[in-house]
Order: C-alpha cells, then structure tokens, then sequence
C-alpha cells in the first residue's frame, strides 16, 4: 500500500510537470523546422543532433565518445539549416542573406561553432542524442541587424504627420503684432486670474509598446517595423539604438497580452495598440490605426523606450 502511495505521488508530479512545459510552450512563440526550432520569446535556435559510433568501435570505451563527436558534428549541420529560416526582415532571410557572400557564410558558420550543447542522451543501441542551442542576439544579431542601425546619438524622433513635411512661414511685420503691453495694462487682473485657475497639463509617460497582432498570421522577425495607416514609420531600424538591438533584439514576441505586460521588457505602465493589417510579402511588418499612432507620436518627447527596444509584439 505505501509502494502504491509512493507511486501515485511521483505520476502525480510527473504530470504537473508536463503540463508546466505545455503551458510554458503554449505561451512562447516557436517556430518549428525538421530539426531544430527558432523560440522567438527567449530568442534563442535550437537544433538536434544524433550520432552512432563506428561499427568496429561498438562495444569499446572510444564508441561513446565518437558517438557524441558524431551527434555534435550533425546538431551543428541542422543549426545551419535552421538558421536559414531566420527572417532578417519583411523582405528577406538568412538563406537569403548567406547567398550573397561566402565571407558571410563563413563568419555564420564560425558563430554556429559557439552553439551549446544544452542537452545529451545516451541511447542502448549505442548512438547518442544531443540538443544544442545558439542565441539571435549578440554576436549574430551585430552581423545579421541591418546597418542602418546606427547608435542613439543619431536617431531621428517620431514626428507628427505635419511636421513630416518643412512648412516656410513668412515671420510677421513688426507693426502687425499685437500691443502686447497696452493689453496687460488695460486689464491687470485677467493674467493672475488665468494663472489660478489653470489647470496642470499631465501627460502619461510611457515605459514600452506593445502591438497586439493576434489574427494577422504576423510572422517574427530580427527586425519588424511598425506603421501607420499611410504608411509612416512609427518604429524601426531608424528609430532604435544598435546597442539595444543587438544585445536583446529589436522586439520581444509573446503569444498572450497578459505575458507581454508582465515582460519586464516594457516595465510598468507600457502603451497597447491594435495591429489593423500586416505588410510586406514576409508578413513581419504591422499597420495600426493613425489614432494609436497619434498617441505614441504624442509621447515623442520622452521616446527613450522606442530607442531602448522596448517592444513586444503578439501573434498567434
């Protein structure tokens, strides 16, 4: 009776356990290929590998490193393939991107070399089975992120629809101002009574962005951009520091609202837009309404969380 006990505690755990990895893949965006997967919430490409050891070694003690040697050499070959799937942008990928250049192949394949081994299993029939992992940021996200990232000192504001085009106004003459001074004199109490009854002016400072893409079939990427309804950027490669992007990615991607305010990414009181529309043919870019994009246009004089990459953008 006390074995059965025993027994129905540990399928008891063993089950919470499978759930809290259902939940925790439920609610991170993975996008999945043959062998290996790219986990756009943590940011990191995972592949898996298997090796056998040489027939005339199997049942020797140089079986089972060989095995691992070979599993290692395959997990690296299918971090590549994965790799390739990246979307650098609404327009490209690093299939793309590694076609253009074998110096840029090569220096792909050097950072792939510094992937982690995360996970190895040693199977009875002798092969072994192992899980490696590479991060989209750092090293690979400097080589990958478009130049046009430039530092902070150079970024241009987000501003508003009249303003994206110069105006040429002609100053007024001296003699059409008004007597400003005449004014004050003739009515003294007028300025003292507006001053007292004005009302302070508070504006909401944001810590974040969040875009809610839910139903758009949005597809991840290293570098998404978001418009407005005519087609003005709201935010992208030119409004971010290269610093941020490179070290934690342009945008963070959740599957739920609530994880995406919970994200330490955006900090305590982000803002929430409804994505309208996607553009582009690699569906990575979003359109919100000219309203929303009127009220992050509205915060543009504290924008530090655009420039810090503050972003998370929900998908399917």
């Amino acid at each position: 009776m006390k074995k059965l006990g025993i027994l129905w505690v540990l399928t008891g755990f063993i089950l919470i356990l499978q759930q809290s990895v259902v939940a925790v893949e439920w609610n991170q965006v993975v996008e999945h290929f043959p062998n290996g997967n790219i986990n756009w919430s943590e940011a990191i490409i995972e592949a898996r590998g298997i090796g056998a050891p040489p027939d005339h070694l199997r049942g020797t003690p140089e079986a089972r490193p060989m095995a691992l040697r070979a599993a290692q050499v395959d997990a690296y070959r299918n971090l590549l393939e994965t790799i390739k799937g990246v979307r650098i942008d609404s327009k490209s990928t690093i299939k793309d991107f590694v076609t253009q250049s074998d110096t840029i192949t090569a220096e792909i394949e050097g950072i792939i070399r510094g992937g982690q081994v995360v996970k190895r299993e040693y199977l009875s029939d002798g092969t072994v089975e192992v899980i490696m992992q590479m991060k989209l940021n750092g090293g690979f996200a400097h080589l990958i992120l478009p130049k046009d990232i430039q530092p902070a000192k150079t970024l241009r504001p987000v501003l508003p629809p009249e303003s994206l085009e110069p105006k040429l106004t002609e100053p007024a003459e001296p003699h059409e101002r008004p007597d400003q001074t005449d004014h004050v004199t003739s009515e003294p109490d007028l300025l003292p009574e507006k001053k007292e009854h004005a009302e302070p002016q508070h504006r909401a400072i944001y810590t974040g962005l969040i875009v809610d893409a839910r139903g758009l079939s949005v597809k991840p990427s290293m570098s998404p951009k978001i418009l407005d309804e005519d087609g003005q950027e709201i935010y992208g490669s030119a409004f971010v520091s290269r610093e941020y992007a490179v070290q934690q990615g342009m945008s963070g991607y959740a599957k739920d609202i609530k994880a995406a305010q919970e994200n330490p990414r955006v900090a305590s009181n982000p803002i929430t837009v409804k994505g309208v529309k996607t553009f582009g043919q690699g569906r990575s870019d979003i359109i919100i309404s000219n309203a929303d994009a009127s009220k992050i246009r509205s915060a543009s004089d504290d924008l530090s969380f655009l420039q810090q990459c503050r972003v998370m953008i929900v998908v399917d």
